[in-house]
């Protein structure tokens, strides 16, 4: 029986204030099991982005439970739930979030420095190999394509060298030919580091990558599909 590295009980968010308050997420219990690529899906304020920031450690619940890796998030406080994102947690977001001024060998070095990381430059240098941008190590984001950019960002959610990588909409920003070479990317990834990967998409070809399926509705889960047996073997 394959282990549990993410569960949420009773789960319950409001996002916003007074009229303008938006009850997002209601009542989830979600178990994922280590190793697992599980694609998120469901219609635009259906709460699945919401889902992933919760999951991200990036949201924190009005009531409810999130443990990870047997570490009780819920419980922790903003210093010890930062530290723990860092070491445990790889996030992609769709806008890429690179520091403009900083080239992209540190975008992905300085992260790793700040949390103390004795190696950061040679870690992230090969890191950037290992998407394929070895001879982009000096430019800037400005410098660089939409999919080289989401390379760097996907360089610098893998330097932590994390059990969880969470991606919200990944491709969203990207061609067709460019996102479809970002998803095996991933992908790629996912299965050489035996990591668990969520993945937000309103994509249907990509959530069918995934090993499982879990649809948002209004707020809640409405279907967690399981693994088809092709992706167990």
């Amino acid at each position: 029986m394959s282990e549990t590295i993410i569960e949420l009980k009773n789960a319950d968010l409001t996002l916003g204030r007074d009229a303008a308050r938006v009850h997002v997420l209601k009542s989830v219990d979600l178990a994922i099991a280590r190793g697992q690529a599980v694609g998120i899906v469901g219609p635009s304020g259906s709460g699945k982005s919401t889902l992933l920031m919760v999951l991200a450690g990036l949201e924190r619940l009005d009531s409810g439970t999130l443990d990870i890796a047997g570490h009780a998030l819920h419980a922790m406080s903003e210093d010890g739930l930062a530290a723990f994102r860092g070491r445990n947690i790889g996030i992609v977001f769709q806008s890429f979030h690179l520091i403009p001024n900083m080239t992209a060998l540190e975008n992905v070095a300085v992260p790793l420095e700040l949390a103390g990381v004795p190696d950061a430059f040679d870690r992230a240098a090969r890191e950037m190999a290992s998407v394929g941008l070895g001879e982009r190590l000096h430019h800037y984001p400005g410098q660089l394509s939409g999919g080289e950019q989401q390379r760097v960002a996907i360089a610098r959610a893998l330097a932590p060298e994390p059990s969880l990588l969470i991606a919200d909409e990944p491709t969203g920003n990207l061609d067709g030919e460019t996102g479809a070479r970002i998803a095996d990317l991933l992908f790629a990834k996912q299965r050489e580091r035996a990591m668990t990967m969520l993945l937000v998409t309103h994509d249907p070809s990509l959530a069918a990558r995934c090993e499982r399926q879990v649809q948002m509705q209004s707020g809640r889960i409405a279907a967690a599909v399981p693994a088809p047996e092709r992706a167990l073997a």
